[in-house]
């Protein structure tokens, strides 16, 4: 006869097995550090994480990220007010919302990702995009992956993507970011 512990040795290891496969897929995968170096208060808009955060001068957000998001975005709006959870801004507007769940409104200056899977060798994608117009300076960096900072300081930036010139990075995958609004 088996002892306890060998009989629940096969029930121990299929718990392990399931946390490791749940701790997998709900783990962030890339934690985005995006920071604020201007002069003026900036509201984060991200999709697919919402955003909503008003950051004052030099204050800085964290962003957990999920393994395998594509079409991500984080941008900066200015010149908003909020009353609870609707309000508007200048630039970057969400449709009035504090938290975006879809991209803002035109000028808005995007750092935009796609994050690997969490397979080996997976790459992560990143840009900066002028496409929607230009509302705030910004820096883009993979900080724990390897690949380039993208440095936009103007509409005519060198290092962002514009219409038709699309001018994407790649970066091991699942690594950490940062964004910094009006970088020195």
């Amino acid at each position: 006869m088996a002892s306890p512990a060998a009989a629940s040795l096969p029930a121990l290891l299929l718990l392990a097995v399931a946390l490791v496969a749940l701790n997998a897929e709900g783990a962030s995968a890339a934690n985005f550090f995006v920071t604020n170096q201007c002069p003026f208060p900036v509201w984060l808009g991200a999709i697919p994480t919402g955003g909503g955060t008003q950051l004052n001068p030099g204050q800085t957000w964290l962003v957990p990220v999920r393994a395998g998001t594509t079409g991500g975005r984080i941008w900066g709006r200015t010149g908003c007010y909020f009353v609870g959870d609707h309000g508007g801004c200048s630039t970057g507007d969400c449709a009035g919302a504090r938290s975006c769940v879809l991209s803002g409104k035109p000028p808005a200056t995007l750092a935009e990702f796609s994050i690997g899977s969490v397979d080996a060798g997976a790459q992560d994608f990143y840009d900066v995009s002028v496409v929607d117009g230009f509302n705030v300076p910004m820096d883009f960096k993979c900080v724990t992956g390897g690949g380039d900072p993208i440095r936009c300081r103007d509409p005519g930036c060198a290092d962002a993507s514009h219409p038709g010139d699309a001018k994407v990075r790649t970066c091991r995958g699942n690594s950490d970011y940062e964004v910094t609004f009006c970088s020195a």
